[in-house]
């Protein structure tokens, strides 16, 4: 069986993946706030921990791994939301219109998510079906001394946990003293966190032993863990498997979970591994509304249909998010996606040159049972390793490069690198024949157009390298023409020699600065 490694936060390295039961591997991940469309940066861990579902299913088995991604429908800003429908004159009640948003936006989200090629988890349980698990979870751990109730609040005791920090790495001093804080006169200390607090007439609120009220942010998740994948285990064994999500969720929202969870089940682990993916960035900087690069998954599908016909340009997001490690930050920037789109074309046209008959389930295990992408997955979600792979095969049908060493003997045979080429492109996530439309002729020249707008003579200093290059080899200067020719290949130009001479494309990661001066 393929041995699996994942880099655990809380140890801070790189660990073989043991499941607490291999019937039933357990993996959690923190969902979305419903209250608007998701934007390019909720898509990143969706589509991370869609790789890495795929992968657990493939290892112990579809049917053995329960992933659960959660939906938080309760929150003021899915309130105010609400409340600005009122006040535009709505005459239905508060709870009718949280509800028709709430819904709209999960209805959003799975358009979305489908459209970046994400399989739908197991459960998808919303926080307010879970109100009664919360308010029992707030109440032992009143019960243990572990919270305490004020003036209708009632807070965790963050100083009752002796761990708490250890998953961000800090200790409750340094975090008062760096991290923004709620100082309020209900507090016993600044650091505890509020598990319930009041509703006022006009805001949703549940009743309970404190009054009426809802539920804090951090308990919503540990209820919904609880009950969804530990709930029939006995207290000594209260664990799963995988808890993830985004870096910025490290802290305070996984720390105060871990503690609120680990002090109502002391005897269980809760998350044996916790994994995040880091930040996404536009053009080098962290989206932000205020720096205009902050967009929508939907916006840039609907920008990319109108300007290219290119009815879903989400194949492309999801490759550009493959291209780099998930635990390194990766920029999404529109001219990035463009060229991953650019390379599923060109993935798409050359193995579709190749195959001549379809591939079979039995094609399918044989190929997964020697792939290397599979080899790469399981080492920590290698997934930029995945991606040269593919790459490495394309090539090869292209023509270019020869054997590569984790190519093997049948790289000679070229419809079986097709057939290789296909079965891991759609292990990735990608529906092979959804990719055609990235290979549309007109979609390709205008992309190919786009790159070459950035630097207006990128054209006329290809030709000049090309004629020098041509200049030596007719003076049978190899050792220069070669020279050229890495340079030109280095900045990700494509060159064809024939008779009449020689031609050139862009290649997807062309980076003209690699150009630099003809001599």
């Amino acid at each position: 069986m393929t041995e699996i490694r994942l880099t655990n936060t809380k140890s801070r390295r790189k660990e073989a993946f043991e499941p607490i039961d291999r019937k039933n591997v357990r993996l959690y991940v923190c969902g979305p706030t419903v209250y608007d469309r998701a934007h390019l940066g909720n898509g990143r861990p969706v589509v991370v921990f869609d790789v890495l579902f795929r992968l657990l299913r493939h290892v112990y088995g579809e049917g053995h791994v329960t992933y659960v991604r959660n939906f938080t429908d309760v929150d003021d800003k899915i309130n105010a939301a609400a409340l600005a429908r009122k006040d535009a004159g709505d005459p239905r009640s508060l709870e009718a219109l949280i509800r028709e948003r709430t819904d709209e936006t999960i209805r959003w989200y799975h358009e979305d998510m489908d459209a970046l090629g994400a399989l739908r988890p197991t459960q998808e349980p919303r926080a307010t079906e879970w109100i009664g698990a919360m308010i029992a979870m707030i109440e032992d751990l009143i019960a243990k001394g572990h919270a305490y109730e004020r003036e209708g609040h009632v807070l965790f005791r963050v100083r009752s946990y002796r761990d708490y920090g250890a998953l961000s790495g800090r200790s409750v001093d340094d975090m008062i003293a760096g991290a923004r804080v709620e100082v309020a006169p209900f507090k016993e200390d600044p650091m505890d966190f509020v598990l319930w607090k009041p509703s006022d007439d006009e805001l949703p609120g549940w009743d309970s032993p404190w009054g009426r009220g809802r539920p804090g942010w951090h308990i919503e998740c540990s209820a919904m863990a609880d009950g969804l994948l530990m709930k029939d285990l006995p207290e000594n064994e209260r664990s799963f498997d995988i808890h993830a999500g985004g870096i910025d969720l490290q802290f305070p929202h996984h720390e105060n979970e871990i503690a609120q969870s680990r002090c109502a089940h002391p005897e269980g682990e809760f998350a044996k591994v916790w994994m995040h993916n880091e930040m996404l960035l536009v053009d080098g900087k962290k989206m932000s509304k205020s720096l205009g690069n902050f967009f929508t998954v939907r916006e840039l599908i609907e920008e990319y249909r109108k300007q290219f016909a290119v009815d879903n340009i989400g194949p492309a997001i999801r490759l550009r998010f493959l291209q780099g490690h998930y635990r390194a930050p990766i920029d999404a920037a529109r001219h990035y996606i463009e060229q991953a789109s650019v390379k599923l074309g060109l993935w798409w046209h050359f193995i579709s040159e190749h195959l001549d008959a379809p591939i079979t389930d039995k094609d399918r295990r044989d190929i997964l049972a020697t792939s290397p992408v599979i080899e790469a997955l399981a080492d920590d979600l290698n997934t930029p390793l995945a991606v040269t792979y593919i790459d490495g095969l394309v090539s090869r049908l292209r023509g270019g490069i020869q054997k590569q060493g984790y190519v093997d003997a049948e790289l000679d045979d070229l419809e079986m690198v097709a057939k290789r080429a296909r079965v891991a492109i759609e292990f990735l996530g990608f529906t092979f024949d959804d990719l055609e439309e990235h290979h549309a002729p007109v979609q390709l020249k205008r992309l190919k157009e786009r790159q070459l707008s950035a630097s207006a003579d990128v054209g006329v200093r290809i030709g000049r390298l090309l004629e020098e290059r041509a200049e030596a080899r007719k003076a049978r200067d190899f050792a220069r023409s070669d020279a050229i020719r890495d340079r030109l290949q280095a900045a990700g130009v494509l060159i064809k020699d024939s008779r009449d001479g020689a031609t050139w494309e862009l290649e997807p990661g062309f980076d003209p600065a690699k150009l630099g001066e003809p001599e």
